[in-house]
């Protein structure tokens, strides 16, 4: 009985199990169905979504309009009142070239660098596009582009550089549509003809033209690898302006040419070994425009590249663009860099002129001067220069740094002595006229130049705090900077823009705002973008304040920029002189006391304005002459700065002064305290000087130097009747004396008093004093620094007796003498030939006798 319910157990035990089983394989296979479904559910979603989206992101998009493929528009340049001042674009700077003449070697460079399967896609290449979307996901939208030729076209002819998917998927449709109407061949003909070069050139046959001066079929490899590399990123890639950058550009190209197999890997290495500035021309085969006002037109299609991108086509694209172009200003720039202007030039081709106008305010470019004959050479040396700024980086990366970390005040004391730069071989560092000054005040080293207090002031203020400054007022520095950059030896340089710029943040209250050119673009659709650069603050208001103060002192007659001063306007202003260095002296056989370029720089509340005079390259008699043997050379920079200022300032808003702001107070310092001390009520004039402190850090110690002198000591006034003159003598301490004089009055018995001398002598003598009458002697003791500063007056008083002379006198008015007695009768006789009466009159004297009965009256 129990085997046999067992056995049924475990019967029924299996038969679930297995039932189990069955249903378990049925409720998986459920499971991969209903996941397939909602994966198929989720995938129409997903695509109806996409569909949707790419057609809402579609319906906008401009027509295939196919005479914009091959027809620039010009854009349109506005000034700062709104007004037409130029138009840029056309034809005018190309050279259009058939695809049939394009040589293999250029199409195939451009095909392995921007498209390598443009042949095989469709407008779209889709691997190239997943690898993009990776870096996207990976590094943010925007970081990696996947477009292809077709699509570049595309965007440089119907659409905007803004990175949004809307942009992006309208460039797609075009795409489709543009391979769809046009060859291969044809497309790639339009993009070689259409893409910008830089350097004014626009199309490859134009760029060949440009940068080497011959036809395409004349290129080498490795001038074409340049060329083909230039359209990432045109500007910076220029080979003029940025060789090295052209040449890892270029070397990157080769590679890819190899990896593609377009060239052999000798035949890169070849090209690599070639210097990249080795076959291009000088620039006098660039196009000249018919515009006016190039060189500030050149600069706005930089900044539209540069903050749009370079796929903009200012030149085709139909733009309206509003700049801050002051047209009046511009034209006075252009005619002081002709050979009509007031200015002198050198007489050398090579010598050039660069200046930046720029309103203090807001950092808007007013005017560019790109050199002297600026529309044959194309080079801007208002913006593309990069000279080293000498003595005028002082504000900058020396004395400004000090107020603004330091808290210096315009008084703070350096000694101008012999010096070394900190290096290991303490090397000596010169002034100007290998000179010393002694103790200065900051104001007088920074208006005189003085370059050994300049380093010191860097060397308080630590290389990574004076670059930090500097960097915010927009002057490029590499990561490590040396002691030779304190006065300007720099490695790179500055432009004249940059140079404007950095000035005017002191003059705008410490306000930095990097100079642009371009202020708002209008596309042809409508839509429009402001480019205005934002402010931000460069420094304190008490930094720009005293910096300025100082470099209005430059201004005067005890500054170097006293030839640039223009009468009625507050200008700040400093001074630059680059050097050559010793081989540079041995080889082009420069005289004593030339220099390769000059700088001026400087500002007023309302314009920023720097100025840069020099030689395009080194050579035989490229330098500027020295005054001291009396060549002017080295003052047009300040010639042209202020003819220049003195076009452009002439409103009543010319000619405010800065602002004082609540952060700094005025002082009045006794000069030659060092720390500084207040001056005295007894201070003399000549000795006060009023600086600025920052608020919080002026003295508050009043100076002891110049208190109230002390009284005469010890007075005496004697009356020696021998001499018969009244002797006075005095006192006084040793420690002063050096600096007191005496002053001495007398007055007779009631009569007024009189001034007998100012002394330095502790001893006066009165002669011949009146007898009888009582003389009162007065001394005070007088700083011969202040004359205000007089001791207390010391008074004596001295009676001078009646001489015995005058007593017999009047002894014999009051004692007749008696008369001899007469004989009545005999009164014929005459007296002479009377007898003499006896015991009447003395008995006679011998000379010496009565000699000393005179001296025996004088001594009683």
């Amino acid at each position: 009985m129990s085997e046999q319910y067992k056995s049924r157990e475990q019967r029924r035990k299996a038969l679930e199990e297995k039932k189990n089983k069955k249903n378990g394989k049925k409720s998986a296979k459920g499971l991969v169905k209903k996941t397939f479904l909602a994966l198929v559910l989720v995938g129409l979603i997903g695509l109806l979504i996409g569909i949707g989206t790419f057609a809402y992101f579609v319906k906008d998009t401009p027509p295939l309009d196919e005479t914009l493929l091959k027809v620039p528009v010009p854009s349109k340049v506005m000034d700062k009142n709104g007004e037409l001042a130029a138009e840029i674009g056309g034809n005018e700077a190309r050279d259009y070239v058939n695809y049939d003449d394009i040589p293999q070697l250029v199409i195939d460079a451009f095909l392995a660098t921007e498209d390598v399967r443009f042949f095989e896609h469709n407008g779209i290449d889709y691997r190239r596009l997943g690898g993009a979307v990776l870096a996207n996901v990976s590094r943010g939208f925007g970081a990696e582009g996947g477009s292809t030729i077709t699509q570049q076209l595309v965007k440089l002819s119907f659409l905007t550089e803004e990175k949004k998917l809307s942009r992006k998927a309208q460039e797609a449709y075009l795409a489709y549509q543009l391979e769809s109407r046009f060859t291969k061949e044809e497309i790639l003909e339009m993009y070689l003809n259409r893409i910008y070069f830089s350097n004014r050139a626009y199309g490859i046959a134009r760029a060949a033209q440009n940068y080497y001066g011959k036809k395409l079929d004349e290129l080498e490899l490795h001038e074409v690898a340049t060329l083909a590399g230039l359209p990432q990123s045109p500007n910076n890639y220029n080979p003029v302006k940025y060789p090295e950058n052209a040449e890892r550009r270029r070397n990157i190209v080769l590679t890819l040419m190899v990896k593609h197999g377009k060239i052999t890997e000798a035949e890169a290495d070849e090209a690599r070994a070639v210097e990249i500035t080795s076959t291009l021309v000088d620039g006098t085969n660039a196009p000249t425009f018919s515009n006016r006002y190039n060189a500030f037109v050149d600069q706005v299609v930089e900044e539209l590249q540069e903050k749009l991108g370079e796929n903009i086509d200012p030149r085709s694209d139909g733009l309206v663009i509003h700049t801050t172009l002051d047209t009046k200003a511009q034209e006075q720039v252009e005619f002081l860099l002709s050979d009509e202007g007031p200015v002198p030039h050198v007489d050398n081709e090579d010598y050039q002129s660069g200046i930046a106008l720029v309103d203090t305010k807001t950092g808007q470019i007013r005017a560019l001067g790109g050199g002297r004959n600026y529309v044959k050479t194309g080079y801007n040396y208002a913006t593309d220069t990069r000279v080293q700024p000498g003595s005028a980086i002082k504000p900058i990366l020396d004395f400004g740094p000090a107020v603004e970390y330091l808290n210096w005040s315009t008084y703070h004391q350096i000694k101008d002595e012999p010096y070394t730069y900190s290096d290991a071989n303490k090397t000596p560092i010169q002034n100007w006229d290998r000179k010393h000054e002694g103790w200065l005040t900051m104001r007088q080293a920074l208006a005189r130049s003085r370059n050994i207090p300049a380093l010191k002031a860097f060397q308080e203020v630590g290389s990574e705090r004076a670059r930090e400054f500097a960097v915010n007022l927009g002057i490029p520095l590499e990561e490590t900077i040396h002691e030779s950059y304190s006065i300007g030896g720099f490695k790179t340089g500055v432009s004249p823009l940059q140079l404007a710029g950095a000035y005017a943040a002191f003059g705008n209250e410490g306000i930095y705002t990097e100079p642009y050119a371009v202020s708002k673009v209008q596309f042809p659709d409508g839509t429009s973008v402001n480019l205005a650069n934002e402010s931000k603050v460069g420094m304190k208001d008490s930094t720009a304040f005293m910096i300025s103060d100082v470099l209005k002192t430059a201004m005067t007659s005890g500054g170097t920029g006293r030839l640039a001063q223009v009468p009625g306007l507050h200008i700040a202003g400093k001074t630059g002189t680059t050097n050559f260095d010793q081989n540079d002296l041995a080889t082009y056989n420069v005289p004593s006391g030339a220099a390769p370029s000059t700088w001026f720089a400087g500002y007023t509340p309302t314009y920023s304005i720097a100025v840069w005079n020099g030689f395009s390259k080194m050579g035989e008699g490229n330098f500027l002459r020295s005054p001291t043997q009396g060549f002017q050379d080295q003052y047009y920079s300040r010639m042209l700065f202020k003819e220049l200022l003195q076009h452009v300032a002439t409103t009543d808003e010319d000619k405010v002064d800065f602002r004082v702001p609540n952060s700094v107070v005025r002082v009045g310092v006794e000069s030659g305290t060092n720390p500084p001390l207040l001056a005295s009520e007894f201070t003399p004039k000549d000795k006060i000087i009023y600086e600025y402190f920052v608020k919080g850090t002026e003295p508050t110690t009043v100076s002891k130097e110049f208190d109230k002198v002390d009284n005469p000591k010890n007075v005496t006034a004697v009356y020696e009747e021998e001499a018969n003159q009244i002797v006075i003598n005095w006192d006084y301490n040793d420690d002063r004396l050096a600096d007191i004089s005496f002053e001495l009055t007398a007055q007779r018995d009631n009569g007024d008093a009189q001034v007998l001398t100012v002394t330095k002598d502790l001893t006066f003598t009165i002669d011949n004093p009146e007898p009888g009458s009582t003389y009162t002697i007065s001394i005070t003791a007088i700083s011969d620094e202040n004359e205000q500063n007089r001791s207390e007056t010391v008074t004596k008083s001295v009676q001078i007796p009646i001489i015995q002379e005058e007593e017999e006198e009047e002894l014999e008015e009051i004692i007749p003498i008696p008369e001899p007695p007469v004989d009545e009768e005999d009164d014929g006789e005459e007296d002479g030939n009377r007898p003499p009466t006896e015991g009447i009159n003395p008995p006679p004297r011998d000379d010496e006798e009565e000699e000393d009965v005179e001296e025996d009256v004088e001594t009683e």
